[in-house]
């Protein structure tokens, strides 16, 4: 009998079609090579959390060239993976990374864990980036639901413009039934889905054209409708504290050594309370370490 989810969305015509279409489409990105180890996997996701691949490949690469095993981070300074992670963006997610991989070798042998429970139970690891990890490192069926995942299912399924601001029951619930029954297609069927939305089926100026599953779509069939949920809120950056953390920062990724709290100072000139309260939130967050001579450093570093 034929699976369905929607009486309008035959669930095996969908696999066949998404599927074929990523066997010719899908980009070349290292972390889904086959023989990158689970660590690789590990730190792409890490990365790729609220950043576009294109800025995360070179710094992807740099990393699991100099890191190439957890104990090898974990070996370093933490500042040293603040410094290596540059302007991605988030920079807590890089003594994050550091701080799983101390995990890893403390409580693992030195290893990505490869249980979902183990992998939650990590710094900065959170329900996406452990069944990312399950799925692409070693091979589980899990469900894999990130944005793009999210905004094609329900433009398809759901015949929604685009999905609720945060992630639901049933949206979990329908990616988790959706999902082919062999663990190895299920896999490659999650990197899939993911290639639709960032390729085709994408936020603001949908490919619709180019889509493998378009006669299947919901929303399409419907005259794509605009979305009515509630309002999503963008994210600003000039003059923001996001910006002035940053700019910190990167005094600190250029300097040598420990820079003067002058050097700061300028990194900042234009608001002095935003200046020292964003510094003082980098040193809470274990980003930036002020020493005795009123200098500061990137931690341990």
């Amino acid at each position: 009998m034929t699976r369905r989810i929607s009486s309008k969305v035959p669930t095996p015509l969908l696999h066949q079609r998404i599927l074929t279409w990523y066997a010719h489409e899908a980009r070349d990105l290292p972390w889904r090579q086959q023989g990158v180890s689970p660590w690789g996997v590990f730190v792409s996701e890490v990365m790729l959390q609220q950043t576009p691949v294109a800025r995360v490949e070179p710094v992807w690469r740099q990393w699991i060239s100099r890191w190439p095993s957890p104990a090898a981070l974990a070996a370093s300074p933490p500042g040293d993976a603040v410094h290596a992670w540059g302007r991605l963006g988030y920079p807590r997610r890089a003594l994050r990374l550091h701080g799983a991989a101390v995990a890893m070798v403390q409580h693992h042998g030195g290893t990505v864990p490869d249980t979902h429970a183990e992998l939650l139970a990590l710094p900065g690891v959170g329900t996406y980036t452990a069944a990312a990890v399950s799925a692409f490192a070693f091979g589980l069926r899990t469900a894999v639901v990130d944005t793009n995942v999210r905004r094609v299912f329900a433009r398809i399924v759901g015949g929604a413009g685009q999905a609720a601001p945060s992630v639901t029951r049933a949206e979990l619930d329908l990616a988790t039934a959706l999902l082919p029954e062999k663990a190895d297609v299920a896999r490659t069927w999650s990197f899939a889905v993911m290639e639709v939305g960032a390729l085709v089926c994408s936020a603001r100026s949908p490919r619709c054209a180019e889509c493998p599953v378009r006669d299947l779509c919901v929303w399409q069939r419907a005259g794509q409708p605009a979305y009515e949920g509630p309002a999503r809120r963008g994210q600003s950056w000039k003059g923001t504290d996001r910006q002035c953390r940053g700019a910190i920062l990167a005094v600190l990724r250029e300097s040598k050594g420990p820079v003067t709290a002058s050097t700061v100072v300028a990194a900042w000139s234009t608001d002095g309370p935003q200046r020292d309260r964003c510094l003082a939130s980098l040193v809470a967050d274990g980003l930036v370490e002020p020493l005795s001579d009123k200098r500061f450093r990137l931690p341990g570093r």
